[in-house]
């Protein structure tokens, strides 16, 4: 019972920490004039990825190697959840319809590395250099190299007026000094409260039998992105969309790099000792990312929403994707 006390007073104190860090993430985004875009699927993404971050190292180093990977891409799939739940849910703003089609830069970078962490563990390469696996480097050199991109993107002369600063509901009252703080504040309250879940979710999953990989991919994945639901929710109530969507796409993609301290955590090669049943869910991840990207570009007059790029075919996915692993879960 503890454990699942632990588990739901640190997800408490998530809620209130997300819902500061929209705040103060838009308001150095009206501050330094980069943009909501760059600024959700970044430096929101990475601060809303922290309980991702200090949850899957703690289950590593308690030897629940599956439960952490399970988490990385359960959370995955959970920012698409929540992605088609902020366009589903009242009052129904069709956040997927305004926001902007260069979106599809950072979906294009968290596709691709969620996909080469599946191969990397389906093809389960022993070989490490210092103890550390070349594919957890490549997958680091890939989010930088990748984000850099998107900077220069965003940053190019005339893109800042595209980036969503047209919904902005007013002037922020902060300076940037005390947005950087109390982001900053916001921050290391996630990070602090992150390591129950890992307790919390391996008692969790020894009570119950389902077992790490099943365990960490739906129930910690899904816990873990609290960060992103409050964010994204506050968010599109001020009418950041851009940094909404932003931010789930980027913690996508953040969450890939996250497997490289995993790989310093864990003794030996980290793709070679998890188990191969995690490319099932990247895979789905990478399917509802794909769906969620058509939803966003899909700007025609709907006719047939079923048979449509839709947040519904996102939610059904999902439901799919978490039904099948259970599946594969239960003896």
């Amino acid at each position: 019972m503890i454990h699942v006390l632990a588990f739901l007073a640190a997800g408490l104190v998530v809620v209130f920490a997300g819902t500061a860090l929209a705040r103060y993430g838009d308001a150095i985004a009206e501050a330094t004039k980069v943009g909501r875009l760059w600024i959700g699927s970044v430096l929101l993404a990475g601060a809303t990825s922290l309980p991702e971050l200090a949850t899957d190292i703690s289950a590593v180093r308690l030897g629940a190697v599956d439960l952490a990977v399970g988490d990385l891409f359960g959370s995955s799939m959970a920012n698409m959840l929540i992605l088609a739940l902020i366009d589903l849910l009242p009052p129904r703003r069709r956040v997927l319809q305004q926001v902007n089609l260069d979106h599809a830069l950072s979906v294009a970078l968290a596709i691709s590395v969620n996909a080469l962490a599946a191969v990397f563990i389906l093809v389960r390469p022993e070989f490490t250099i210092l103890g550390i696996s070349p594919g957890s480097v490549l997958l680091v050199l890939a989010y930088v190299l990748g984000t850099r991109a998107i900077y220069r993107h965003v940053t190019r002369e005339g893109a800042t007026l595209s980036m969503g600063l047209a919904q902005e509901e007013g002037p922020s009252k902060l300076s940037l000094r005390q947005a950087l703080l109390g982001f900053g504040g916001a921050s290391a309250v996630i990070l602090v409260s992150a390591p129950l879940f890992a307790w919390g979710a391996k008692g969790i999953a020894e009570m119950t039998g389902l077992g790490n990989t099943f365990v960490g991919t739906w129930l910690v994945g899904l816990s873990t992105s609290l960060p992103e639901l409050v964010a994204s929710v506050a968010a599109v109530r001020m009418g950041a969309f851009d940094m909404a969507v932003g931010n789930l796409f980027g913690s996508n993609a953040f969450n890939m790099a996250i497997l490289f301290p995993l790989d310093l955590a864990q003794r030996g090669s980290l793709f070679a000792a998890v188990d191969p049943s995690h490319v099932l869910s990247a895979l789905f991840g990478v399917i509802l990312m794909a769906l969620g990207l058509a939803a966003i570009a899909y700007r025609a007059q709907r006719r047939f929403a079923m048979l449509e790029p839709d947040s519904l075919l996102v939610l059904a996915a999902y439901v799919l994707g978490i039904w099948l692993l259970y599946l594969h879960a239960v003896p």
